[in-house]
C-alpha cells in the first residue's frame, strides 16, 4: 500500500469539483431538506453531500491504491450505505429500516472471509493473555461497525460537525497506526489504513468547503452513515486487530464524542421512557448552543474536544499499558461529569442550564 500525496490531492481536488455538481442533482432528485419548526434553516437545502464525499474518495483509490480484500469490502460496504441514505434522503425510510439496511452492509464486510474485515483478537490488559473470538469475531465486529455508523449519523445536527469530527478522527487514526507499524511489525492491513484515513480526511475536508456553517449543502443520511461507516471499517483494518488492549481501546477514544452522545441518548430516553430512536433535543451540541454559544461557536467547541481525544488517543500509544489505564480512568471520569452537568445524560447534577433550545439549532437525524 502506497500512501501517495496524489491520491490525497485527488480526493480533495475531486470533491471540490463534484459537490456543486451534487447539490444541483439533490434538487432534481428531491433530496431536500425543508423548513420546519424544529429547524433553523428558513430555506430548502439539499442534502445529499455524502454522495460526493463517497465518490472523490473512491476515485481517488480506485485510481491510486492497489486493490486488496480490505478495500474491495470497505467500497462495497459503502456503497451499500450509499444506497441506503440516497433512498431515505430521497423517500424517506423508518428507523428500523436503517438499521436493518446498516445491519446488511456490516454483515457483508464481516461475514465474507475475503474481505477480511473482522475483529479478531481481545487482551487482558493485566497479562499478555490472548483472547480468540472465534466465531464471536463477526457479531463483535457487526455491533462495532453499526454502532459507528449510528454514532456519526447521531451528531449530525449541526452545519459541518459531523464532516468535521469524521477529518479529525480520520487524521488521528493514521497517525496512531503509523506509530504502531513503527513500533510493531505491521500487517498489510495497517499501512492500507493509513492511506485510506487520509484519503478520507481529505475528501470530508474538501466537502467541508461546502458543509462549514453557513452551509450550503448538508451530508444528509447518505453522508453521515456514510462516513461512520467508513471510519469504522477503517480502525478494524488499523487498530482493533492489533494483539494489545490498548489498540483495541484506541478506537473508542479517536470515536469518543460521537459515541458518547449515542450512549447518553440511549440513556436519556431509556429514563425518560421514550423510544430510543425517537429524535430529541439534548445532544451535546444542542446543550452547548442552550448555554448560549452560537452555531459556529458550538461547531468549533466540539472541533476542540475532539482534537484533544485524538491527542489523548495518540498519548496512550506512548505509555505503558498501566499507565494507559490509569490515564484512561482519569479521562472517562472527566468526560463523564463534564456530560453530566451540560445535561445530556438527562440526569444532571446543576439545573442550572434551560433546556430550551437556541433559536440556530437544526435537529439531528436520531
Amino acid at each position: 500500500m502506497q500512501i501517495s500525496v496524489t491520491a490525497i490531492l485527488l480526493a480533495l481536488g475531486a470533491v471540490l469539483l463534484i459537490t456543486p455538481l451534487v447539490r444541483k442533482l439533490a434538487f432534481k432528485w428531491g433530496a431536500l431538506d425543508r423548513p420546519n419548526q424544529r429547524k433553523v434553516h428558513q430555506q430548502v437545502m439539499p442534502r445529499l453531500g455524502g454522495l460526493a464525499v463517497f465518490i472523490a474518495f473512491t476515485t481517488a483509490v480506485l485510481l491510486t491504491q492497489q486493490l486488496s480484500g480490505h478495500i474491495i469490502g470497505l467500497l462495497l460496504g459503502g456503497g451499500l450505505i450509499i444506497l441506503l441514505g440516497f433512498v431515505d434522503d430521497t423517500r424517506g425510510i423508518s428507523p428500523r429500516v436503517k438499521l436493518a439496511g446498516q445491519l446488511v452492509a456490516a454483515c457483508a464486510v464481516a461475514v465474507i472471509p475475503f474481505f477480511g474485515l473482522r475483529v479478531e483478537i481481545l487482551t487482558n490488559p493485566f497479562s499478555d493473555e490472548l483472547l480468540t473470538l472465534g466465531f464471536l469475531s463477526i457479531p463483535v465486529t457487526v455491533l462495532w461497525i453499526v454502532s459507528v455508523t449510528n454514532a456519526v449519523n447521531l451528531i449530525d445536527g449541526l452545519d459541518g460537525l459531523a464532516g468535521g469530527t469524521v477529518c479529525i478522527a480520520s487524521l488521528t487514526l493514521a497517525a496512531v497506526v503509523w506509530i504502531e507499524t513503527n513500533r510493531n511489525a505491521a500487517s498489510p492491513g495497517q499501512y492500507e489504513a493509513i492511506a485510506l484515513a487520509l484519503i478520507l480526511a481529505a475528501a470530508v475536508f474538501g466537502f467541508l468547503r461546502y458543509n462549514f456553517y453557513p452551509a450550503k449543502i448538508f451530508l444528509g443520511d447518505t453522508g453521515s452513515m456514510y462516513l461512520g461507516f467508513s471510519v469504522a471499517v477503517l480502525s478494524v483494518m488499523g487498530l482493533a486487530k492489533s494483539a494489545t488492549f490498548i489498540s483495541v481501546i484506541i478506537p473508542m477514544v479517536i470515536l469518543g464524542i460521537p459515541l458518547l452522545d449515542t450512549i447518553c441518548a440511549i440513556i436519556r430516553r431509556f429514563n425518560g421512557q421514550k423510544p430510543i430512536l425517537q429524535p430529541d433535543k439534548q445532544h451535546l451540541h444542542h446543550r452547548l448552543m442552550s448555554m448560549g454559544l452560537n452555531h459556529r461557536q458550538a461547531v468549533l467547541c466540539i472541533y476542540g474536544v475532539n482534537i484533544v481525544l485524538g491527542l489523548s488517543a495518540i498519548l496512550l500509544t506512548l505509555l505503558t499499558p498501566k499507565q494507559a489505564i490509569i490515564f484512561l480512568v482519569v479521562l472517562s471520569t472527566a468526560v463523564l461529569i463534564l456530560a453530566n452537568k451540560l445535561g445530556v445524560t438527562g440526569v444532571r447534577s446543576r439545573a442550572a442550564y434551560t433546556t430550551q433550545p437556541n433559536k440556530q439549532q437544526r435537529s439531528s437525524h436520531m
